[in-house]
């Protein structure tokens, strides 16, 4: 990888970064005028897919180069706890940078569309600031190295999908849907939570990276519950799918859906 490559790579962070910066920015402006909040909202993503795109390029000649590709990660220490650093970063591999370009070309899409689509609306601007920061939570989810910001990031699209269902506040079937959709997603979190308690205790590192190498020596290794010895990666792995059942909708935790159309 050339210094040019790796110079776009690890700007990387950026990617979520950018579209924060327009909700804070919308929250600060968009009173100035009903149009000004979109177009804040579609520059902090349009943004974001460009540099998604860019690095999604140097990843995909990386790896048909026919050199051996590894995870660009990098990552700063964000807080000391005693003798352990915790860490804050991203890692970019095959998977991460279509996930990338997925959920801005989306994100992207929805918001040029919401232009007509909001368009009179009273809260215009807060409905793009409510969808900054919608994306700025996904993206950060996407390129997150480790379990903390990954689950802060989880339940940062949570606080965000609230917001948006919630949006005509005044409409009591929005507000009840708002509540119910928060509720529900809340139970499948709990078992995304869990499963990351179960990894860590059993891995020794919130790493992505680190946890992926160490889950082999995991094979075999039960944690015994009253009496019952269950077996640690099945038992860590279905209560993680628990949290994609909730936020995705799926039996039996998709009666928040319906309500929120």
């Amino acid at each position: 990888m050339c210094d040019f490559s790796k110079n776009i790579m690890e700007l990387t962070w950026l990617i979520p970064v950018l579209p924060i910066l327009a909700f804070g920015l919308i929250l600060l402006t968009g009173r100035r005028g009903p149009g000004e909040g979109a177009y804040i909202g579609i520059a902090g993503i349009a943004a974001s897919f460009l540099l998604s795109l860019a690095v999604t390029v140097i990843t995909v000649a990386s790896a048909l180069g026919g050199h051996e590709f590894h995870p660009f990660t990098h990552s700063v220490v964000w807080a000391t706890l005693g003798n352990i650093d915790v860490r804050m970063g991203f890692a970019v591999d095959q998977l991460t940078v279509m996930m990338l370009m997925v959920v801005t070309t989306v994100t992207l899409l929805v918001q040029v569309y919401s232009i007509g689509y909001m368009h009179g609306d009273p809260r215009y601007p807060r409905y793009y600031a409510y969808l900054s920061l919608f994306s700025a939570a996904m993206l950060s989810l996407v390129i997150s190295d480790n379990l903390l910001l990954f689950y802060m990031s989880w339940e940062l699209v949570g606080l965000a999908s609230y917001l948006l269902i919630g949006f005509w506040f005044e409409k009591p079937s929005a507000m009840r849907a708002a509540k119910k959709a928060f509720i529900v997603t809340r139970l499948g979190d709990v078992g995304l939570f869990l499963g990351l308690i179960v990894l860590f205790w059993y891995t020794g590192t919130v790493n992505m990276q680190e946890m992926f190498a160490a889950v082999p020596s995991l094979m075999g290794t039960t944690l015994k519950i009253a009496s019952v010895a269950l077996p640690v990666l099945p038992l860590a792995g279905i209560l993680l799918f628990a949290g994609a059942v909730g936020k995705s909708a799926q039996f039996p935790l998709h009666v928040w859906l319906p309500d929120a159309m």
